[in-house]
């Protein structure tokens, strides 16, 4: 007699891949995924979002609790595509929403494999030729940037953040010796400019520095760190006795793909090296999670542009290439393949130009009696994570095959020629500016201004004069009018989704400037995409002042 949970079980074998080869399971499982598919296919319009979005329940959410019965597959898979109802379509042509792209077929699928036989990345023996996926990304990577693969070496982590925390810790090692296992016992700072991601904060405060350990260093007008009060910053950093953690350049800021001196920074932190005789070498770490693709135009013919970009957004290429060829000289560089490399979340690469300096923060293998027994690739015992999953190296590793070089120099040139021409559009009218007109990605910021206003001279005199304070404020809130217009018109599906952002700048005396926002990163934006955001806009406008 079998006892009764048999019954159940059998039910709830059905509910996995089999392990056994099986034809008619193998259908029934493809068979799920192609009802989720087509599911999720009813759920388009011409609307950038799926379904509808509704007000969010978080009471009833709070109130949820484990059924006491399971569902079926079906059952469950209708569940669960309901909650993609009102999520923003990243590839839609109307579509141009923060640093958010759509993921092609290729790295998808890279992401179910991984999914269905669940490898962790911390060892080969768990992972196998997942191992060798990491370490061909590694030596792809390294060759893009401009690192001698065989001297490089790096690891797959839990995001940007992810990528710059294991930048400054490397750094904090080498100020202070033995801090991952005596702790933070001296006084150090991180380096980074006032246009680097806030993510800054979060990883002085995890490494126990502090976030109050943050010095932030002032931006030019083109959104770069101001070389020269790094300078005098580290300068009097040093003189106090104090260390320095890591500098982070910036390579592509998330609002205005500013675009650190990385050549400069590091000239200065070896001047620095030398003029106080520092026993180690301050680490420089490129965040470069949005810039690094652009290193694919490194050995670009500008001269023949083979190509046929337009004159415009050739100009926009070669702006760019000139600091990111320089990423070579960083001691570290941050990639997100779910960025600018069109991969699903989380996709993120750090990179070391040395691998030894991996082995500051390896971890005794006595630490971890149950694992390493053999194999030879032990990422593990210097990562962070115990766990590391292998869909972000497949994805990425998908899509660098599936574009190679060429691909993204047309997918890469023609997101920027898309922001160039939305540039063109705003700069011919005389009620909008654009902020970061000498940046040259694939973000546009710009301002819209009611009836009146001398456009030519307000940008300047609100971000200089006190005298402008309250008229600064007003039109901070004018243009957040005009960002909720679009933004309500977007979700009816008469428009193009935009982002804002509440500081793009603080002013000379203080004050947040707001700024809308376009980041296209959609291959499928065309002009008519362009042209509707600019007709958005004057509606929102108009409408506002009546």
């Amino acid at each position: 007699m079998t006892a009764p949970y048999h019954d159940l079980l059998a039910k709830i074998r059905i509910c996995f891949p089999q392990p056994i080869s099986n034809r008619v399971h193998d259908s029934y499982f493809v068979h799920s995924v192609m009802r989720a598919m087509d599911a999720v296919d009813a759920l388009k319009s011409e609307r950038p979002i799926l379904g509808q979005r509704l007000p969010l329940d978080y009471v009833k959410a709070g109130e949820a609790s484990l059924p006491e019965s399971g569902m079926s597959v079906e059952d469950v898979t209708a569940e669960l595509v309901q909650y993609c109802s009102g999520l923003a379509i990243p590839g839609h042509p109307h579509t141009q929403q923060n640093v958010i792209p759509p993921p092609t077929i290729s790295s998808l699928i890279g992401i179910l494999l991984a999914s269905l036989y669940n490898p962790n990345l911390g060892w080969d023996e768990y992972s196998h030729r997942l191992a060798l996926a990491e370490v061909e990304m590694v030596a792809m990577s390294a060759r893009l940037v401009g690192y001698e693969p065989d001297r490089a070496g790096g690891v797959f982590t839990f995001g940007g953040t992810g990528t710059t925390l294991y930048g400054a810790k490397i750094g904090l090692e080498k100020a202070i010796p033995g801090a991952m296992t005596s702790g933070v016992r001296e006084d150090a700072v991180i380096f980074a400019s006032e246009a680097s991601h806030y993510c800054r904060y979060n990883i002085a405060g995890w490494l126990g520095l502090g976030s109050r350990s943050v010095v932030t260093v002032p931006a030019d007008s083109r959104n770069a760190m101001n070389v020269e009060a790094f300078r005098e910053q580290a300068g009097a950093v040093l003189r106090r006795g104090g260390k320095i953690a890591a500098v982070i350049a910036t390579m592509g800021t998330t609002d205005a793909f500013g675009l650190d001196d990385l050549a400069a920074i590091v000239a200065v932190r070896d001047e620095l090296v030398e003029e106080f005789q520092l026993p180690y070498q301050p680490h420089v770490h490129a965040d470069a999670v949005i810039g690094w693709a652009w290193s694919v135009f490194n050995d670009y013919d500008f001269e023949h542009n083979p190509l046929g970009f337009r004159p415009r957004t050739l100009r926009a290429l070669a702006g760019a290439r000139l600091p990111i060829h320089r990423l070579s000289l960083a001691d570290s560089v941050g990639i997100d393949f779910h960025k600018s490399g069109f991969a699903p979340y989380i996709s993120s690469l750090v990179l070391f130009k040395q691998r030894d300096d991996l082995g500051l923060i390896q971890r005794p293998q006595e630490q971890m009696p149950y694992l390493y027994q053999f194999g030879t690739h032990r990422p593990g015992m210097h990562t962070i994570e115990t766990s590391r999953a292998g869909g972000g190296i497949l994805a990425a590793l998908a899509n660098m095959k599936l574009f190679g070089k060429q691909g993204l120099q047309v997918i890469i040139g023609h997101i920027v020629e898309m922001s160039q021409l939305l540039r063109e559009h705003l700069e011919g009218n005389e009620w909008t500016t654009v902020l970061n007109r000498e940046n040259f990605g694939p973000v546009t910021l710009f301002r819209v201004y009611p009836r009146g206003i001398d456009t030519f001279r307000i940008k300047e005199e609100e971000s200089k004069d006190v005298a402008y304070r309250e008229l600064l404020r007003s039109h901070n809130e004018y243009n957040r009018k005009v960002f909720q217009y679009v933004h309500q018109e977007a979700m009816e599906g008469r428009g193009v989704v935009l982002s804002l952002t509440d500081c793009y700048r603080t002013s000379a005396y203080g004050e947040p400037i707001v700024a809308l926002k376009s980041f296209i990163l959609s291959p499928f934006v065309d002009e008519e995409q362009i042209e509707v955001v600019v007709r958005k806009v004057l509606e929102a406008r108009n409408r506002i002042d009546g």
